[in-house]
């Protein structure tokens, strides 16, 4: 069991600022986040897309604004749990009890949901029963590379995703064959000629304007049925399989938290930005409140009042004292500040 002031469910900007907000106030934070890595919608839907509207930032794209937010609250050495979407909520006293899809429980009097439009969940492959498999070796996110090591491993996919793990995996795997529905890919052209390499050196093959057909097995896949547009069909004998069909967005177990809902949004009250249960925040795209507007940087402001009140519960013995991170020299000293 692990004890926080703060609970983060939301690895996005809003999310990270909020970490921020509460690392100066002295307050320590652990972050769950469905995704692989930090940034969110940010990094997911629009990584090189240019934003106009962060305050004194004339333009910055999503992934530099999460890299300059990680950077901010890198001074309070935050755990992140990725790969992980918060499953069940138990209220004890004045706590609340967190377990993660991995059984990571938390201890924390506040939990802030920073989780956008909902969860990111994997777009599966149209195979019947394929739950079956998601245990053993079927994957839509790699936690750990070294599962792979000596495999043939089966990858779909077209995007940046199956491309940077093709030739990662290569590194370690015995083959990798890669499987795409175009004859084009849609990742970056550098990453797409490092595959075209690999597959002239026989460390991968890849195999264009195939579909998946069907997973053969019974709870581990051991071959892989995929027909060509033109009906051609093949087996593949494999290790194990990587689906990148990309991402959808779902509101998920958030929807059985009990909290009020108004059109898959939360409601919340506009001082601290708390829920109808006590210690339950949600702040950025998450919320819905009279005049909201879904801006990153609206979710900032929410974020930093939003941390104001988790103090307050964090620290029931301690006088909460406003102080200004210019003069303060207890801030100054959290943030490294020399």
């Amino acid at each position: 069991m692990i004890k926080t002031d703060a609970v983060v469910v939301g690895a996005g900007p809003v999310g990270l600022f909020a970490v921020f907000e509460l690392g100066i106030l002295g307050l320590n934070a652990h972050v769950i986040d469905n995704l692989d890595k930090a940034g969110g919608q940010c990094i997911e839907l629009y990584p090189d897309k240019p934003i106009y509207d962060i305050p004194a930032v004339p333009e910055c794209t999503g992934e530099s604004l999460t890299q300059s937010l990680l950077k901010q609250i890198k001074p309070f050495k935050t755990n992140f749990h990725f790969n992980q979407r918060v499953e069940k909520l138990e209220k004890n006293k004045d706590h609340w009890l967190v377990t993660t899809s991995d059984q990571v429980q938390f201890q924390t009097s506040n939990i802030i949901i920073a989780a956008g439009v909902g969860s990111f969940e994997p777009r599966k492959p149209p195979i019947k029963n394929i739950e079956r498999f998601e245990k053993t070796n079927l994957f839509y996110a790699v936690k750990d590379k070294n599962k792979f090591k000596d495999q043939t491993v089966c990858i779909f996919g077209g995007g940046d995703s199956a491309l940077d793990w093709t030739v990662e995996l290569s590194k370690i795997a015995k083959k990798i064959i890669l499987i795409h529905r175009r004859d084009e890919f849609r990742a970056a052209q550098h990453t797409v000629s490092l595959a075209r390499d690999l597959e002239k050196k026989g460390k991968a093959e890849i195999l264009t304007s195939y579909q998946p057909l069907d997973f053969v097995g019974d709870t581990n896949i051991e071959n892989v049925k995929i027909k060509h547009d033109n009906g051609d069909q093949r087996d593949l004998k494999v290790d194990s399989v990587l689906a990148f069909f990309g991402l959808k967005m779902e509101l998920g177990p958030i929807a059985n938290w009990g909290l009020d809902l108004e059109a898959k949004s939360l409601k919340v009250e506009t001082k601290s930005f708390q829920t109808n249960e006590n210690g339950i925040f949600a702040i950025g795209d998450i919320c819905t409140y009279p005049g909201k507007l879904k801006l990153i940087l609206s979710g900032f402001h929410e974020g930093a009042l939003c941390a104001q009140e988790c103090f307050k519960r964090a620290r029931p013995d301690e006088k909460y004292v406003f102080r200004f991170t210019t003069s303060s020299s207890d801030i100054q000293k959290r943030l490294g500040v020399k």
